[in-house]
């Protein structure tokens, strides 16, 4: 038996829930409040029989207990088990490698600490750093908020920080490895920062991984940041979020800003669901952060050419968080801090206010046309026509379709006719962010199905193009959702095993020498692949009948009511999908069993 199968034997997943939520009966499952987001009306489910949970509100997620520690505790899958094994009672093995790498990153989170506490030290306390320190406090901050985000300045010097850090005993290769320090070939080694005032950058465990710096010299960038290290990814973190990370689940809301100063603003007057992409570009990984806190997300960009083309950018992130995403529009030549410290109510009522982001692009496409004319429908349609082709959902799709119509007066027939290919599927996922359920547990909370569909993507790299038609919410195991999601971003084999705990790894070796053979792989993978999909879509509905009937036998709330039964009809709509491709495919239920292995189909079989 794995350590993982050991733990989730020896863990009760009521006893863990209970810690944060109070449960009370709904048939034979239980129900609360959701610890993730703020409800009158419990839609949070705990089932015991098969060690799941699910919340059908705001959320509309769930898992096993693994991933409910890693939603409420905003941790990794590896630190998760560790926190599960310790309650058991459970000691985790190291591995070889595994203590040295994490003493690695915990001393260059340290060196990044020290190095935080040095900059502040001199922004606060010494002449040095009272230019900074002066436009801070000119740009509105209040003490707090200098020392809420580690504020601090680096020296006009070429090696003051190294110097003070290597009498702290850290070495130098450490110092190189943070990149708070940088060498040249055939040089020493100097300071990355000078001159400048500096935001240290936190992850969402309050970890400083990096810096950001402006400076107040003409000649130079006006701000730079650390380099890529192996704690730090730019690309890969949102400013501001370790503060950000609660209130964003209890308003059910994050907005995104570009700048340091607009976050730290945003904070001091109570907006503490505000993160900075520190930056115009906007990332699939940024997203995947605000996607576990919340799926509404309203971008709050400058108002200027870079902002407006970020947003354009974002349209396609709507398929990855599941949900629309907002826009506030900013006042000609402000930026956030502006509107904030001028006048906060007015910030509110934008936030209030703010428009869905295809709308936005409409406006922002259509504002500089004149659409009398045949040349500027054509560019209208010409820029637009992409932006909606990318919209999963089809009911939006078709709004928006038929909103261009309108506009450049041209029928819906003409405006499908110039689409090729109708999308179905892209790079960020599927149109909706439903969550794992399932059926009565296996013996040893084995699953089958999803381990055989993981083994044939791992072993035949041609059947990349079927990752996209998958969700990490079909793989009900957390350990296979896991594998699943490092498999969805590199076909490279040794970086899907680093990326993953090496708790996991052996698991993993065993998938890859699983013996699969090779003929009608494409075909096997098309019935994996809609198995999967029916078997979340089957499991969700027996789960929602099962608190329907719990519900409506203790007299429930009529809107909790109402919107199970939404969801039934639209979980019912998406099966009759599964179904129609199944058939159009002339498949059958029994095409794989639980092995994996393909079955003979029956000669005269009724549909």
């Amino acid at each position: 038996m794995s350590i993982i199968e050991d733990i989730k034997l020896k863990t009760d997943i009521v006893e863990v829930v209970g810690q944060y939520t109070k449960l009370t009966r709904a048939g034979k499952n239980l129900k609360g409040l959701c610890p993730f987001h703020s409800e009158k009306h419990g839609s949070f489910f705990i089932y015991p029989d098969e060690q799941r949970w699910h919340c059908f509100g705001a959320c509309n997620e769930g898992g096993d207990v693994f991933s409910f520690i890693m939603k409420q505790q905003n941790i990794d899958f590896g630190d998760a088990l560790r926190l599960l094994a310790e309650k058991a009672g459970i000691e985790v093995p190291a591995m070889s490698g595994q203590k040295e790498d994490r003493e690695k990153y915990d001393k260059l989170y340290q060196v990044n600490q020290a190095t935080a506490q040095y900059f502040h030290n001199i922004l606060i306390n010494t002449g040095y750093g009272e230019k900074a320190k002066s436009y801070v406090l000119k740009r509105g901050l209040n003490e707090k908020s200098i020392g809420d985000f580690q504020l601090g300045f680096s020296l006009n010097s070429r090696d003051a920080l190294k110097v003070y850090l290597l009498d702290k005993e850290f070495t130098e290769n450490e110092l190189l490895e943070a990149g708070v320090i940088t060498r040249v070939e055939g040089k020493d080694s100097h300071d990355v920062f000078r001159n400048r005032l500096m935001f240290p950058i936190l992850d969402i465990k309050g970890r400083c991984c990096g810096f950001g710096g402006r400076t107040f010299e003409e000649n130079q960038a006006k701000y730079i940041n650390s380099p890529q290290s192996p704690i730090f990814d730019k690309s890969g973190n949102l400013y501001g979020i370790n503060l950000a990370s609660q209130s964003i689940r209890k308003e059910d809301r994050a907005v995104l800003v570009e700048g340091y100063m607009d976050v730290i603003v945003a904070h001091q007057y109570g907006f503490s669901n505000v993160v900075a992409s520190m930056g115009t570009a906007v990332t699939d990984k940024q997203m995947n952060i605000v996607k576990k806190l919340t799926k509404n997300l309203v971008l709050a960009l400058d108002s200027d050419a870079a902002g407006e083309e970020a947003m354009l950018r974002c349209v396609g992130y709507e398929n990855l968080i599941g949900n629309e995403i907002k826009v506030a529009v900013m006042p000609p030549g402000s930026d956030p801090d502006d509107v904030i410290r001028n006048d906060p109510p007015q910030w509110q009522k934008m936030l209030d206010n703010s428009i869905p982001v295809i709308d936005y692009t409409f406006d922002m496409v259509t504002s500089k046309l004149d659409l009398s004319t045949a040349k500027d429908k054509t560019v209208a349609a010409g820029r637009l026509m992409p932006v909606i082709t990318e919209i999963e959902d089809r009911i939006r799709r078709a709004h928006y379709l038929q909103k261009l119509s309108r506009l450049v007066s041209v029928s819906l027939r003409e405006l499908e006719a110039t689409i090729k290919k109708p999308v179905e599927y892209n790079k960020y996922g599927n149109k909706k962010d439903k969550t794992l359920s399932t059926k009565t547990m296996r013996p040893a909370f084995s699953q089958p199905i999803e381990e055989y569909c993981l083994t044939l993507l791992l072993q035949f790299p041609k059947l990349k193009s079927f990752k996209h038609k998958l969700k990490p919410e079909y793989f009900e195991n957390s350990e296979n959702r896991e594998i699943f999601v490092a498999l969805s971003q590199t076909e490279d084999l040794n970086v899907i095993k680093n990326n993953l705990d090496y708790t996991i790894r052996d698991y993993l070796d065993n998938l890859v020498k699983k013996e699969v053979p090779p003929d009608k792989i494409e075909q096997k993978m098309s019935v994996c692949t809609l198995r999967l999909h029916e078997k979340f879509l089957r499991g969700l509905e027996m789960k929602r009948e099962a608190i329907f009937a719990a519900e409506a036998a203790t007299k429930g709330s009529i809107a909790g009511l109402t919107k199970l039964e939404e969801q039934g009809i639209e979980g019912s709509n998406e099966l009759r999908e599964v179904f129609s491709k199944k058939s159009a495919g002339g498949l059958y239920r029994g095409d794989i069993n639980e092995t994996g292995k393909q079955q003979e189909k029956p000669k005269n079989r009724k549909a």
